[in-house]
């Protein structure tokens, strides 16, 4: 049996469907990240499978921008969400719709 790209790509959408489905119904925000990271690199592995099919290293590219900008977005949510546990005790975003202002 021979994996084709479009088998990664529909492994890519299982894997993204798990992200939104869990950024949807979990309250916890560590969950929240833990599925914004799925759905990103769901995209990952469609830019790379994307890149492989047509024979350029553009999808490679892009996935290194995505992981520097996730990495990023790790560092800071995670500091947030340890300030505010910090503070309140609680890592449910029901708690934490007080924060608006």
């Amino acid at each position: 049996m021979i994996v084709t790209p479009g088998w990664y790509l529909a492994l890519a959408a299982v894997i993204f469907v798990i992200g939104a489905s869990g950024m949807l119904l979990r309250r916890n925000a560590l969950v929240m990240f833990m599925s914004v990271e799925l759905m990103l690199n769901a995209a990952n592995l469609s830019f790379v499978a994307a890149g492989r099919a047509l024979g350029v290293l553009d999808g490679q590219a892009a996935v290194f921008f995505v992981m520097v900008v996730a990495a990023a977005e790790v560092v800071v949510g995670l500091a947030i969400i340890v300030a505010v546990f910090r503070r309140r005790a609680t890592a449910s975003v029901d708690e934490l719709s007080g924060l608006k202002g």
